[in-house]
């Protein structure tokens, strides 16, 4: 059996999803078991009851963990678990103390590193989904706003990263590895914007915000005042610079990534 953490978040759904399409049996851990919509056979739990009995292989997702993850690995250890599947970022790639998301993630992977199990870290980089902090005012106008208009990344659609993750979690081939994930392009975030527009079919306008209004907002809303600067100072150093386009989702998946546009299109709904 395969235990999915974050089953029903933007990510998990589509790992549960294609484990399910495999025929895998699947645990799906969410917060609210009662309402999660899970495809025909998905059993739910709750993520706080930490219910890895008779599971085999675990798909983590660090956002239940942010904490800390002694407790979930441990009991996971005692459980039987020999496989995990860690839903990391690129950002892993440079931890340190300028960096508090890539310093996160790779602690997370460095404490499963030191289990006994089966492991792989799937690092993606920018997230198309990031896209939908825009989806209120672009309901009530056609002005997006936010920092660097011309930072360059290539955002990934969810559905492939949850294809990598069960073909992972499915699979031997990527055991021990941590591929870096990307979108097939490089895109400025007025592009993004403008793709958004086209697909639900009026134009959006990308409008530049200066650095320090960014952060207040950040600060307001989620974020740190590290976890707000470590951002910001990566979309300026990308600002005008191509985003690099990772080979590993297309050599994995076995199809091209799909693209913003793809993504877009599927999340019509969510800008209406």
């Amino acid at each position: 059996m395969i235990v999915v953490t974050g089953a029903t978040g933007n990510v998990g759904r589509y790992v549960v999803k294609e484990l399910a399409e495999a025929g895998a049996e699947v645990r799906a851990l969410t917060r609210d078991p009662e309402s999660a919509r899970l495809p025909s056979g998905v059993t739910a739990a709750r993520t706080e009851d930490l219910p890895f009995d008779g599971a085999d292989a675990l798909f983590l997702n660090p956002a239940v963990v942010w904490g800390g993850a002694d407790a979930l690995l441990r009991r996971a250890a005692e459980q039987g678990v020999r496989r995990i599947v860690l839903l990391s970022s690129s950002a892993a790639l440079d931890p340190g103390p300028g960096n508090p998301i890539g310093t996160h993630h790779r602690e997370l992977e460095l404490a499963i590193e030191a289990m006994d199990v089966e492991w792989t870290f799937i690092r993606p980089g920018a997230f198309a989904v990031n896209s939908l902090q825009w989806a209120e005012e672009i309901k009530s106008g056609d002005v997006v706003h936010g920092p660097y208009a011309n930072c360059r990344t290539a955002p990934i659609h969810e559905a492939d990263m949850g294809e990598v993750a069960a073909r992972a979690l499915l699979g031997d081939d990527l055991v021990g590895r941590a591929p870096v994930l990307t979108g097939p392009e490089s895109l400025s975030f007025a592009d993004q914007a403008r793709i958004v527009g086209e697909a639900i079919g009026r134009p959006l306008r990308y409008e530049e915000l200066p650095r320090e209004v960014v952060r207040e907002g950040m600060l307001r809303g989620f974020a740190t005042p590290e976890i707000a600067d470590s951002l910001l100072d990566m979309f300026e150093a990308g600002v005008g610079v191509p985003a690099e386009i990772s080979p590993e989702t297309e050599r994995i998946t076995g199809h091209p990534g799909r693209t913003f546009a793809q993504w877009a299109a599927d999340h019509k709904a969510d800008f209406s």
